[in-house]
């Protein structure tokens, strides 16, 4: 069943940028090709994806080349569009749009700016999931949305949608975390949203992330997760303090900035972002360089 494939690690994909800061449909190309061949399963247009200052032409030509290449590799991965908006009918339109382009599933942020209420959110989200029969996602981030998603709420949602299939945490709230665990059907997929969190929420039940880490090391963080499925907690445990110093480093300024700076001193791609978002402070990319030595990963260790 191509959910299973939610169960390891999706990478929340950067997107690579020309010198113009138009899209380098190439560059991504390729990107996604690294991905997949790496093992990892891919997410279009997410935040990392800077999705917001992309316009829905550029947002849905992406989520076409994210299929395209998916296709093209042989190997299916899973493909899950970002879909989310602070605007319901945008959210439906987008929804249909990566539907009928072939897309696996679907990732809904809670919308931000208009902070609904709880029982607003699953009106919301009800509605986008009657729209379309994708399995979906939902992604709680308060910190960028200015809502919690509370886990009562998630619960309804689970139980009452049959698409809503799971739910992507960023709360970086781990009691939150365990009530979402405990009060949603078994067959619930649970993924961490923060990588420093991976392997707290995968020994309480969660099942991989949705990582930006991966955009660097995928096949450590394909590992990581495997591991984990395994049973093998001791592994991890001393895979989780190793990475810990990475995980935290790439968000010491606002995502995706430290990890674009990382896939640049990597040769992935350029650290260009569009504003209002920019590269990293000199002191910051030093920080980041530093962390990227001791782990080897600019010897090309993957």
């Amino acid at each position: 069943m191509k959910l299973d494939k939610l169960k390891n690690v999706i990478t929340a994909m950067i997107t690579p940028f020309k010198e113009d800061f138009s899209l380098d449909e190439e560059k991504y190309r390729e990107f996604i090709r690294f991905q997949i061949d790496n093992g990892c399963h891919i997410l279009t247009m997410g935040t990392t994806g800077e999705s917001a200052t992309l316009s829905h032409k550029e947002h849905k030509h992406a989520i076409d080349i994210a299929v395209d290449e998916a296709k093209k590799s042989g190997k299916d991965p899973f493909v899950l569009a970002g879909t989310g908006s602070n605007s319901t009918d945008e959210a439906i339109s987008l929804s249909q749009y990566a539907e009928n382009a072939g897309a696996d599933g679907l990732l809904l942020v809670v919308p931000y700016y208009n902070k609904p209420v709880q029982h607003s959110l699953i009106d919301h989200f009800s509605k986008v999931a009657d729209s379309v029969s994708l399995p979906i996602v939902l992604y709680n981030v308060p910190s960028r949305t200015g809502r919690n998603l509370e886990p009562e709420t998630v619960s309804v949602l689970a139980h009452e949608k049959e698409n809503i299939i799971g739910i992507k945490c960023a709360s970086g709230d781990i009691d939150q975390i365990t009530r979402v665990i405990k009060s949603t059907p078994e067959d619930f997929i649970v993924l961490s949203g923060d990588d420093s969190m991976t392997y707290h929420i995968m020994a309480l039940g969660g099942k991989g992330a949705i990582s930006v880490a991966s955009n660097i090391i995928p096949k450590r963080m394909v590992e990581f997760t495997t591991t984990m499925n395994a049973g093998n907690w001791e592994k991890a445990r001393k895979m989780q303090l190793e990475l810990y110093d990475l995980f935290k480093v790439l968000f010491i300024e606002t995502n995706p900035g430290p990890v674009k700076y990382a896939a640049e001193e990597l040769g992935i791609m350029s650290e260009q972002m569009r504003l209002p978002l920019t590269p990293p402070l000199k002191d910051n990319k030093k920080k980041i360089k530093n962390v990227l030595k001791d782990l080897d990963i600019l010897e090309g260790l993957f």
